[in-house]
């Protein structure tokens, strides 16, 4: 299970995301939350690169870092896509909310991981922590 400081970081946060296709793609994402069981979920909204490079291989890194004391980790794992239920629900009402109804949810994407590594510049980055 993350830690609760790791968590922390990733909850207090901007993450970016990353996928490959053809080309690399990183993108930040505000809809974001970390359920109970670890997962990481994502409100899709304007994702269309990320969502088409998932697509192809399912395969995505999620990094976040706290600006302020340098603390950062990525997330290496597996996602897949949400199309109705709580959880899309959720993050529907959140995109209505947030653009007043300019802009509708694609999906939801929930990450398992497979791996969690330090980002942070000091001696532990690519230290590998158990989840």
């Amino acid at each position: 299970m993350i830690s609760t400081d790791v968590k922390k970081v990733f909850e207090e946060n901007p993450w970016f995301l990353a996928t490959c296709g053809d080309e690399p793609n990183v993108v930040p994402v505000g809809f974001k939350s970390i359920t109970e069981d670890g997962k990481f979920t994502i409100g899709a909204v304007l994702l269309d690169t990320t969502l088409e490079n998932l697509k192809k291989n399912g395969k995505i890194a999620i990094a976040a870092a706290n600006p302020t004391t340098v603390e950062a980790y990525q997330v290496k794992g597996t996602a897949e896509f949400v199309t109705e239920g709580p959880l899309f629900d959720r993050y529907a009402k959140m995109a209505e909310e947030t653009s007043k109804g300019s802009m509708t949810l694609k999906c939801a994407i929930v990450v398992t991981p497979e791996k969690l590594i330090v980002a942070t510049p000091n001696a532990r980055n690519r230290e590998e922590l158990a989840l």
